[in-house]
């Protein structure tokens, strides 16, 4: 079979990228899909879901369901193919992660940010506990850059598809900004081949080890942003824009295509939709690019959502 993301074979990449072009939904509301409820998909919303997946790697449900219920990630996701939960370190016990304020900024951090304008990837030079998620940014209401999750695994791990379910949203903020990798990978490649070679090195981005008061907690990570994985030819992207604890390989073509990706993200660029998740709505995806916006909570009913993470891409494994 032909691979588009061969750099060497033009015309069936041309083929691709026309027909993606001419599939990819054009505003944030084409992703929705109405649902009577997320946990007991009829077959005509499955198949819709499946449908937008396989055009624009995501998509997103909205139904009336707004329990506080971790079950509804889960068996959303296994309707959608998706069986092999990411357990991290920070989830619960059952490997889904509830995203809620553990440790809150004054409102005028949102505006402005420590010195430096981030805070580091895990909370400074104290070391950080097994379970501590108050030094985590997604855990805080800090505004988080364009990521895609696991870009500190390796290779063996790599987080390939993910349910953002929200239970309650913010009194004001948490927009939520998504971008299907494989129209980042076009625009950078229209632009300049030689900016996707450099992103498909195998040394193209280093994340730094983690410590904690017991020593490495996690291994330093080096790997590509553009790969595609040898089962499926499905091209997978980790990246991260953060500026503190990242090393990028240090060529020209590396750190020019890096700048090219850190403006297409911060345009207006009509592939970069932007929403707020609201009770009852979810996103499901294959790891595409995301950010959210800094957020102030209802101290009565603060933010929260429920992250469960997958090595599994959408409709991959599908057992029904």
């Amino acid at each position: 079979m032909d691979n588009p993301f061969d750099l060497d074979n033009h015309a069936p990449y041309q083929r691709w990228r026309d027909t993606k072009r001419a599939s990819h939904p054009g505003r944030a509301e084409d992703l929705i899909v109405d649902v009577a409820d997320p946990r007991a998909l009829s077959q005509t919303e499955r198949d819709r879901l499946l449908a937008l997946c396989a055009t624009a790697n995501m998509a997103i449900y909205r139904s009336p369901v707004v329990a506080q219920d971790k079950a509804i990630p889960r068996l959303l996701a296994a309707q959608m193919g998706l069986h092999r939960l990411d357990g991290n370190w920070l989830a619960d016990e059952d490997g889904i992660s509830p995203i809620t304020v553990s440790q809150a900024l004054p409102p005028t951090a949102l505006r402005t940010g420590p010195p430096g304008g981030e805070l580091p990837a895990w909370g400074g030079p104290a070391p950080v506990g097994a379970g501590d998620r108050t030094a985590f940014i997604p855990y805080t209401n800090r505004a988080i850059k364009w990521h895609t999750d696991g870009y500190y695994h390796p290779e063996s791990r790599q987080i390939r598809a993910m349910v953002l379910h929200c239970v309650r949203k913010a009194q004001t903020g948490g927009q939520s900004a998504v971008m299907d990798h494989e129209m980042a990978y076009i625009a950078l490649r229209e632009a300049n081949p030689d900016w996707v070679r450099a992103l498909m090195q195998p040394d193209a981005m280093t994340i730094p080890e983690r410590l904690d008061e017991e020593g490495v907690a996690r291994a330093e990570q080096t790997g590509p942003v553009f790969s595609v994985d040898s089962a499926t030819g499905a091209l997978h992207m980790r990246y991260t824009a953060r500026t503190h604890s990242i090393v990028w390989k240090n060529d020209a073509p590396t750190l020019a295509a890096v700048a090219f990706l850190e403006q297409l993200l911060a345009s207006d660029n009509h592939h970069v939709f932007r929403l707020t998740l609201q009770p009852g709505m979810g996103l499901v995806c294959n790891n595409v690019l995301h950010d959210r916006s800094g957020f102030v909570d209802d101290p009565a009913q603060p933010r929260l959502l429920y992250r469960a993470r997958y090595l599994d891409r959408v409709g991959d494994m599908q057992k029904l």
